[in-house]
C-alpha cells in the first residue's frame, strides 16, 4: 500500500487556527463502521454535547493524561546575533536534552547558545534518525519544569499559522492532563469538559488513564513510498496497576473499551497480551505502527480528531474503520465545513 493512497485535498480554510470559543462546543461526526459504505446511516452529524447519549453504559473510556511541556524555546547563538529555535523532545540519562533545531545542518557539536535568562547550553552530539536531524543539548546548570514554564512557548503544530498566545496555555492542554512530558498535545481530549466527565460518571460510565508522552513517533511524516517500509520512532507509555485492573476487568465483563485518541489506542494495542487476555502494568517503549490490515485486539471504539493527509494517524483510523469509509467520512466533513486537526472538530468511530 502506498503512502500516496492516503492523500486527500484539504482546503486551507478547513484547518482550525484557533480553538472553539467555548471548550467542548465542537461538532462531532459519528462513523458507524458496522454499516455498509452506501448506507445512509454510515455517518451521523452530531455535536459534542450529544456524546453522552452515544456512549453505551457498558463502556470504559481510556484517556491519555500526558501534559504538554512548553517545549519551544529561543536562544541566541554565542558570538552571534542569530536567534535559534529549539523544540525539546526528552531528557537523556546524562542530563542532556534531545532537541530539534531549525536549519539543523548549521548547528554542530561545540556550538553554544544562551537563553533569555542567561542560561547557557552547547551541542554535544549530532544525531540523525530515519532522515530527521536531532541534536543533544547540554546545559551549564540543570533546568527543570519551572524553567520551561517561565521561558518556553506552547509547541503549536506547524499547520497553525500564528504565534502561540496566552489562551493556548490552557486550551492546548487537556483538563485532566497531569504528567508533564509531551511535545504535542494528545488533542482528542481537548473536546472534554468537566461537565462531560461528570455526566459520564453520573451515567455509570467508568474512565481510566494511561500516559504516553507524545513525541516523534506521533507527529513525524511518513517518508517511504510504501507504508510497510515506514518505521515509527519509539515512544514510552505507562499503564498503572489501577488502570490495568480496570481495563482487564472491563474486558472480562464484556464492556466496550473506548480509546480517547490515537495515543491511547497505540498504548493499549501495544500492551495487550492476546493469549493471556490482559494488560500488564508498568512503563514500556512502543514503536507500533497501525495501518490497514492490522486486527485490533482490545479497542472497540475510538474518539479522535480529523488527521493530516498521508499521516500515520490517518492510517491508524483507516485500519480501525476501513480506509474507504474513513475517506467517505472525510469527504463529507470537508463538504460540511468541519474544522480539521488539533483545534478542530471530532469523530466518534463505533
Amino acid at each position: 500500500m502506498k503512502t500516496s493512497d492516503f492523500y486527500f485535498n484539504l482546503p486551507e480554510d478547513c484547518i482550525a487556527q484557533y480553538p472553539s470559543k467555548i471548550r467542548g462546543d465542537d461538532r462531532l461526526l459519528v462513523l458507524n463502521r458496522d454499516k455498509d459504505i452506501d448506507d445512509s446511516a454510515l455517518f451521523v452529524h452530531k455535536k459534542m454535547s450529544d456524546f453522552l447519549s452515544l456512549v453505551d453504559e457498558n463502556s470504559l473510556l481510556v484517556f491519555n493524561n500526558s501534559r504538554v511541556r512548553k517545549s519551544r524555546l529561543f536562544a541566541k547563538k554565542i558570538n552571534s546575533s542569530q536567534t535559534v529555535e529549539f523544540l525539546f523532545i526528552h531528557q537523556y540519562a546524562d542530563g542532556s536534552w534531545k532537541v530539534m533545531v531549525r536549519n539543523a545542518k548549521k548547528h554542530k557539536p561545540g556550538h553554544g547558545y544562551v537563553f533569555s535568562d542567561g542560561t547557557e547550553a552547547k551541542i554535544i552530539e549530532r544525531e540523525s534518525d530515519r532522515g530527521t536531524e536531532f541534536r543533544s543539548l547540554l546545559f551549564d546548570v540543570a533546568v527543570d519544569e519551572a524553567w520551561f514554564e517561565r521561558l518556553g512557548h506552547v509547541p503549536l503544530p506547524p499547520y497553525i499559522k500564528r504565534e502561540d498566545a496566552l489562551f493556548d496555555e490552557s486550551r492546548y492542554q487537556n483538563i485532566y492532563a497531569s504528567e508533564v512530558g509531551s511535545s504535542a498535545c494528545p488533542t482528542a481530549g481537548l473536546h472534554f469538559t468537566p461537565d462531560i466527565l461528570e455526566a459520564l460518571k453520573n451515567k455509570g460510565i467508568d474512565t481510566a488513564f494511561l500516559t504516553l508522552h507524545v513525541g516523534l513517533g506521533t507527529f513525524l511524516p511518513v517518508r517511504s513510498e510504501k507504508i510497510e517500509e515506514h518505521t515509527m520512532h519509539e515512544e514510552v507509555y505507562t499503564i498503572s496497576e489501577e488502570t490495568a485492573d480496570k481495563i482487564n476487568a472491563a474486558k472480562k465483563e464484556g464492556k466496550k473499551i473506548i480509546a480517547v485518541g490515537t495515543t491511547s489506542v497505540r498504548s493499549l494495542e501495544s500492551n495487550w497480551d492476546d493469549e493471556k487476555k490482559c494488560l500488564t502494568p508498568g512503563s514500556f517503549a512502543t514503536s507500533i505502527f497501525l495501518y490497514p490490515g492490522y486486527e485490533f485486539k482490545l479497542v472497540d471504539q475510538l474518539f479522535t480528531n480529523f488527521h493530516t493527509p498521508e499521516s500515520t494517524l490517518l492510517m491508524l483510523v483507516s485500519a480501525f474503520a476501513g480506509k474507504e469509509k474513513i475517506f467517505k467520512a472525510y469527504d463529507e466533513a470537508i463538504k460540511e465545513k468541519y474544522r480539521f486537526f488539533s483545534y478542530g472538530d471530532a469523530m466518534f468511530i463505533r
